[in-house]
């Protein structure tokens, strides 16, 4: 559901191919409605205006870190405002109030923990709508549902400013390499005039269509993710359960037609019941409640993703909800050992 607060009150577009502007090209998406990303880091970013950040945590500090040693003039704000210090030190500007960064800023991203968050720092009192006027732009790059982005879009776009919604796949390492991924969705010409902004953030980008698409497709990805970690899970217990070294299955798995990276980073961690938080659990099961709640909209079955999200809410109980999602592994242990009681 949308955030409560303030929810009382189609057709993708083709793709496009951007040109690379002479920097390095990162990676080529030939894929429909998507666009190419042209690898931004160490050269020029081809971007005339100031830059604002609004949230600071395990995503938005290093994202906007990026941006200001690529050379962007960028004005920041997060709730603790310790939190905007290091990004001081590398030369950011603070603003007290969201509503401050969007008046003297150009453009504005936002990276909030929640749709409520991401509803209240965009349309509250002293919100970025309230520091908004046509010519700039609002760019959310937090994980919500499409109720709200399409809200917090309605409020941005009342001002005569451009929204564009553009939720990122990765976690805390991507983030701080610049390699993320962009599902964006909304004003066409916003996503034109950030992309080199983009491109310093992200390894590619896609452009979807309409306000609502972006969000849609990144709760189908990290609802697809959350799965694969409660199976990840569940084998990797079952082959210690059967004598196996469940370091080699990780190995094996490496070497398969199942290989991922999630797999190969977090398994050694996990067979040693360590789980540093790169994606915290308790915005995973946010995200596959968010996803069932999709689901729902279109009568859509996803039985796996429901069991999937009890584990979850089960490990949020055992009090994991900021560790690691890869932490859910808990939640099967607790499972057995409740089992032989």
């Amino acid at each position: 559901m949308a955030a409560a607060a303030f929810l009382g009150a189609s057709r993708a577009a083709p793709a496009l191919l951007l040109p690379s502007r002479g920097l390095p090209r990162r990676l080529l998406v030939s894929a429909a409605s998507s666009s190419s990303s042209s690898g931004a880091a160490g050269g020029v970013v081809e971007f005339q205006g100031k830059v604002g950040f609004l949230g600071l945590g395990i995503m938005g500090a290093p994202m906007a870190s990026n941006l200001i040693k690529a050379g962007c003039d960028v004005t920041v704000w997060n709730r603790t405002k310790s939190k905007c210090d290091p990004l001081l030190s590398l030369g950011a500007k603070y603003e007290p109030s969201p509503a401050g960064v969007a008046s003297s800023c150009d453009v504005t991203f936002a990276m909030l923990a929640d749709p409520q968050s991401a509803a209240e720092v965009a349309c509250g009192a002293n919100g970025a709508a309230e520091g908004l006027a046509p010519g700039k732009g609002y760019v959310d790059v937090s994980t919500v549902d499409g109720a709200t982005s399409k809200l917090i879009g309605e409020h941005i776009t009342s001002t005569g400013a451009s929204f564009l919604e553009a939720p990122v796949s990765g976690s805390k390492k991507p983030a701080e390499d610049g390699l993320l991924i962009f599902l964006t969705a909304g004003d066409e010409s916003l996503y034109k005039r950030v992309a080199p902004l983009l491109d310093v953030m992200g390894k590619s980008r896609f452009y979807l269509g309409d306000v609502g698409n972006g969000a849609a497709m990144k709760l189908v990805v990290n609802m697809v993710m959350g799965s694969m970690m409660v199976s990840f899970s569940e084998g990797l217990l079952l082959s210690e359960k059967v004598g196996l070294d469940p370091n080699t299955l990780v190995e094996v798995i490496s070497q398969g037609a199942i290989s991922a990276p999630m797999f190969s980073l977090k398994g050694p961690s996990m067979v040693k019941a360590a789980y540093p938080t790169a994606f915290p659990l308790k915005h995973q099961q946010k995200d596959l409640r968010l996803a069932l709640a999709l689901a729902e909209s279109v009568s859509q079955p996803i039985p796996t993703v429901a069991a999937a999200n009890e584990l979850y809410k089960a490990a949020k109980s055992l009090g994991l909800a900021d560790h690691d999602f890869s932490a859910v592994i808990e939640a099967l242990k607790a499972k057995v050992e409740n089992s032989q009681q």
